[in-house]
C-alpha cells in the first residue's frame, strides 16, 4: 500500500475514534451527531508535517458540571462544534485531538447560552498535542491551559483542573496571576471540574 493512500485513512481513523460525547450521570450518553463532523468527501486531505501520534493511547479533555445551573461548551479548532449544554451533574468529553491549522483546541465555557457568541465570560480549557524528534524518537507531549477571557464565568465557585502540576486550583473561580501552562503525558485523563 502506498503512504499517500494510508496517510487519509489514519486522519479519518483519528476523526472516527475522538467523537465528543456528553454524559449524563442519570441517563444514558448523548453522543454528538456524526453531521457534526466533516464527511471524508467534503474536506480535501491535508498532509502533516507529522503523522498523528496513533501508537500510544490518548486520553481525554473532561469537563465536569458539579454547579447547580447549566453551564454551555464549544470545542473550537479550525471549526467550531456546536454548543453543548451541560445539565447539573452532566459530563462533556473529547479524545485529545490535533489540530495543525490553528495550534490547539480550545474548549469554551460560558454561563450564557450563545456566550460564545455575545462577548459573554468565558472560561478556556485549551491543549496542544506537540510532536517532536529527540535521538531519532518521536516524542509527544501534551501542553495544556486554563484561563478566562471577557470576565470570570465561574466566581464565587471552585474551578480545578487535574491532574496538573502544580496544582490548577481556583477556590473562587478566579485565576491567579501568572500562567497555567502546564504539559502532561498525552495518555493522561485531564479533568475540570466546576462548582
Amino acid at each position: 500500500m502506498h503512504l499517500s493512500t494510508i496517510l487519509p485513512l489514519l486522519s479519518l481513523t483519528t476523526i472516527a475514534l475522538s467523537t465528543p460525547s456528553i454524559q449524563n450521570n442519570h441517563q444514558s450518553p448523548r453522543d454528538v451527531s456524526s453531521s457534526a463532523f466533516p464527511s471524508p468527501s467534503s474536506v480535501p486531505f491535508k498532509p502533516m508535517n507529522m503523522p498523528p501520534p496513533t501508537d500510544r493511547y490518548l486520553g481525554h479533555a473532561i469537563v465536569q458540571n458539579n454547579c447547580d445551573f447549566p453551564v454551555y461548551l464549544w470545542s473550537v479548532a479550525s471549526t467550531v462544534l456546536p454548543e453543548k449544554t451541560l445539565r447539573p451533574d452532566d459530563e462533556y468529553s473529547e479524545v485529545f485531538r490535533e489540530n495543525p491549522d490553528t495550534g490547539g483546541i480550545a474548549i469554551k465555557i460560558s454561563t450564557d447560552r450563545d456566550g460564545l457568541y455575545t462577548s459573554s465570560p468565558q472560561m478556556i480549557f485549551a491543549y496542544n498535542l506537540s510532536s517532536t524528534k529527540e535521538r531519532g524518537r518521536r516524542q509527544v507531549t501534551l501542553w495544556y491551559d486554563l484561563s478566562d477571557v471577557f470576565g470570570d464565568p465561574f466566581e464565587g465557585y471552585p474551578v480545578n483542573l487535574s491532574p496538573s502540576e502544580p496544582l490548577i486550583s481556583w477556590k473562587d473561580g478566579v485565576p491567579p496571576a501568572g500562567s497555567q501552562v502546564r504539559a502532561v503525558d498525552p495518555s493522561t485523563d485531564l479533568v475540570l471540574s466546576l462548582c
